[in-house]
This record gives structure tokens, sequence and C-alpha cells, in this order.
């Protein structure tokens, strides 16, 4: 019996249109192809919304920053909220609740903290002098280094300096008297925040449960209701830890310059804790502002900045000592991230964005690692998805091995 020649190869021409069209999604080059677009969209679309958002939410400052600080006030009101729910109180009554309270803590915080420091530093003009009297002997010190340096900076320190006449301003004693002293634009924003935050708490409840009975699966419903309370458990866990570490932190710093002698000590305790909100930058300023409150009282410059001194020792026994006691590892952040958090958000939105750098890092950190992190360099060359795009010796070495295996 004659042999039969083989039959002939099936390759996508001699294929039927549909059979070729399968073959050719099943192709591994078309695969790799397909890969390749997608990682060049995905990519050239994160560039563009990492280069472009920082400049959106800077010149929107007028929204973003409202609405930024209503959520992470209200993320931080939630417990109380589910805590008064848990009584029978409506959901519209427990927002509201929340809300007065925490106008009535800031518009405590605000008389007890703006209204002396107004006053006080309006007093910095006809304090010129002593400051320059309790720098002359550090100036002294620091020109005996540097002939040049002396002569500049003792001229600087001997100049007699007139007091310009200021006319007597009557500080805010709360919000709502800061807010009408203020621009309308600001008044819009801040009743534009309490609205936010009102309607954010009163609807917590019901969007928390669509959010979760809306899954396709159960698994995706558990895994929705994890990261919102991880969300919520950190945010309002790390606010609510640091307010009393401050706090505490500002009562003591308060009780040891009454006993210095400072003035107005209740309103450097205050300034004290609400800077030490932001890590690393607000302690130093803090100290910063109690050397300049310190040589604008004494007349000892050894006197003036033992204020500084106390506070920044106290800074750093609860940074290093207290704070890592009580929140532990579960709120640990790298540093690299906090400074480039602070600096991002401090250049978006001034001082208001360095005190909320700390709580939107949590957030973000909280999804990411519901979500899983981007791995960015395995995204781009651990499959090959961009060096494959080029033939070289590593696409040569490639196709050998292929070769050989077939």
């Amino acid at each position: 019996m004659a042999d039969l020649p083989p039959p002939p190869a099936l390759t996508p021409a001699t294929l039927p249109p549909d059979a070729a069209a399968l073959s050719a999604e099943g192709d591994p080059q078309v695969v790799l192809r397909r890969d390749r677009l997608l990682a060049a969209l995905t990519l050239t679309s994160g560039i563009g919304l990492m280069l472009g958002l920082p400049f959106a939410l800077k010149s929107g400052a007028e929204f973003f920053m409202p609405t930024a600080v209503a959520l992470v006030v209200a993320l931080a009101l939630i417990p109380l909220l589910e805590w008064l729910e848990r009584r029978r109180l409506p959901s519209a009554v427990a927002a509201l609740v929340c809300v007065l309270l925490f106008l009535l803590i800031a518009n405590v915080a605000l008389a007890a903290i703006v209204v002396p420091a107004t006053e006080f530093f309006r007093l910095l003009p006809s304090r010129i002098g002593r400051i320059q009297d309790n720098l002359a002997p550090l100036l002294d010190l620091y020109s005996s280094l540097e002939k040049y340096a002396n002569r500049t900076l003792r001229q600087i320190a001997s100049t007699p300096v007139r007091p310009s006449p200021t006319a007597a301003v009557a500080p805010p004693s709360s919000i709502v008297e800061l807010a009408a002293t203020s621009a309308p634009a600001v008044i819009i924003q801040v009743f534009y925040a309490i609205l936010v935050a009102f309607f954010f708490l009163s609807g917590w409840t019901r969007t928390r449960e669509r959010m979760i009975t809306e899954r396709a699966s159960f698994g995706g419903a558990m895994a929705t209701a994890r990261v919102l309370q991880e969300m919520v458990d950190d945010v309002s866990s790390y606010l609510g830890t640091i307010t009393v570490i401050n706090v505490a932190l500002g009562a003591i710093i308060a009780g040891a310059l009454h006993l210095l002698g400072m003035p107005f000590p209740l309103m450097w305790g205050g300034i004290v804790a609400l800077l030490n909100y932001i890590p690393y930058f607000g302690p130093v300023v803090a100290a910063l502002l109690l050397a300049v409150g310190g040589l604008m009282t004494f007349s000892d410059v050894w006197t003036a900045l033992s204020a500084p001194a106390i506070m920044y020792g106290a800074h750093l026994i609860e940074a290093n000592v207290v704070t890592p006691l009580i929140v532990g590892h579960r709120l640990t952040i790298n540093p690299v991230m906090i400074l480039i958090s602070i600096s991002f958000w401090g250049w978006v939105w001034g001082t208001v964005g360095a005190l909320l750098a700390v709580p939107i890092l949590i957030i973000v950190q909280t999804i990411l690692s519901a979500a899983g992190r981007p791995d960015i360099a395995g995204f781009l060359f651990e499959h090959g998805t961009l060096t494959r795009t080029r033939e070289g010796r590593g696409g040569v070495l490639a196709r050998r091995g292929e070769k050989d295996a077939e």
C-alpha cells in the first residue's frame, strides 16, 4: 500500500476566515502587541494624571480644599456618629450633633489661641528693641568668627527702631466673627465644608450599606466592607489618639510656661498642640514662635530661650517615647512618605494642606493596601512589557530558546 502524502500544514492563510481570526487572537505575538498597547496607554494616562492633578488641585483650591477638610473631619467623627445611632438617634440628628460638637470645640480653640495671639503679636513693633538687646550677646559671639559679619550685625542690632503706630483692632472672638471679618469666599468655603460634613455623616450608614450590598459577589462585599471599616478606623484612631496626645502636650507646655512667667500660657499651649499635628515641621515652627515670644517678654536671653528649649524637649519625649508606645505599629508610616506628603499638600494648599497631609496619606495607604500596590518595576521590566519592543541580543536569545523548545 502506497504511503499517503502528509496533510498540508494549516496556516492562517489556508484556514477559513473565522478560524483565522480565532487563531490570530490566540497568537502569542498578537497578545504581546495588545499587552504593549495597553501598557503604553496605561503609562501615558498615569503620567498625565500625575502631572496634571497637582496643578488642578492647586488652581481649584476653593473647591477641593474645603471638600477634603470636610471629608477628613467627617471620617474622624464616624465612630461618634455610629455610637449615637446605636442609641436609636436618627441619622440626621446624630450628624447634626457631631457637626455642632466639632464647631463648639473649634470655637473654643479659636478663642483660646487666636484672640490672645492677636493681642500678643500686636505688640511686636514696640518690642523689637528688647529683642535686639537680647540678641546682642549672641550676635557678638557670632561676629567674633567673622569680622565683616561683626560690623554688619552690630550695626543692625544697635540701630534704633521707631515703633510704628498701630491702630487697635479687636481680635475675633468666635468662628462667626472671624468669618464675618473675612473675605466672602472664606465664608462660602466654611459654610460649604459644614454642609458637606453634615450630609456625608447623615447619609453614611445608607451609603455604606448600598456600597456593600451592590457588590456582585460575597467576596467583593466583604472586601468593600473591610476597606471602609479599616479606612474609618485608621483615620479616626489616628486623629483621636494624636489629638489626645497633642492636648496633653499643650497642657504640659502651658503649665511649664506659666511657672516660667510667660504671658498667655494657654495660648502657647494651644499653638504647640495645633502645630504638633504637622510632623517634623510643626514643632520647629512652634519653637521659633516661642523663641520670638520669649525674646519679646524676658530681658535675659537665656530665660527667653528656655521657653522653646522646654517645648522642644517635651516634644522629643512625646515623639520618641509616648507616641510610639500608644500608637504602636498599626499606623506606622514611612517617614519619607510623610515628608513627601507634607511637602506636596503644603505646596498645594498651604498650612491647611500640611495639616491634612498625614490623614490623606493614611486614607491612600489603606485603599492601596486593600486594592494592592502596583508593582511598576515588575509591570515594566519583569514580563518584558517594554524591553521586548525592539530587537536586541535578549530578543534573539529568547527566540533561540523558543526554537529549541519546539
